[in-house]
């Protein structure tokens, strides 16, 4: 009989994470390194660890989470979002908490592109009359 897992995905500007969630006690895995290896920074890994907390099912599931792309606070928000939309298809009734929190809804700011005839984005290049 196959396992029985959970996924959601998380995004957060270029980063993309995949979660799966697996009944199991609290393991915690990102790109098969363990999460104290991969977030060496101590707040990364409660950002990402968020969700569990605040629905307090961090010791239920053996979480396996593969991330690629943008930097590694992005990272750890792509993983805190993938995370709470898995808990929300292993049980609706956690929604309204996650939701509440703010963990379900993708932050949708991104970098704005660069322009022709510009240094970048917004910055010009100095006028000059003479």
């Amino acid at each position: 009989m196959p396992a029985i897992k959970y996924y959601g995905t998380g995004k957060r500007k270029t980063a993309v994470a995949r979660v799966y969630l697996k009944p199991g006690q609290g393991a915690f895995q990102v790109n098969r390194r363990k999460i104290e290896e991969y977030f060496p920074d101590e707040a990364l890994k409660i950002v990402a660890k968020q969700p569990l907390l605040i629905t307090e099912t961090a010791e239920k599931f053996d979480v396996s989470v593969y991330t690629r792309g943008g930097g590694i606070v992005g990272q750890a928000e792509a993983v805190r979002l993938g995370i709470a939309r898995a808990l929300v298809r292993f049980n609706a009734e956690l929604r309204k908490k996650l939701k509440d929190a703010g963990f379900l809804t993708r932050d949708s700011r991104m970098k704005e592109r660069k322009k022709y005839g510009q240094p970048g984005a917004r910055k010009r290049f100095q006028f000059s009359k003479r």
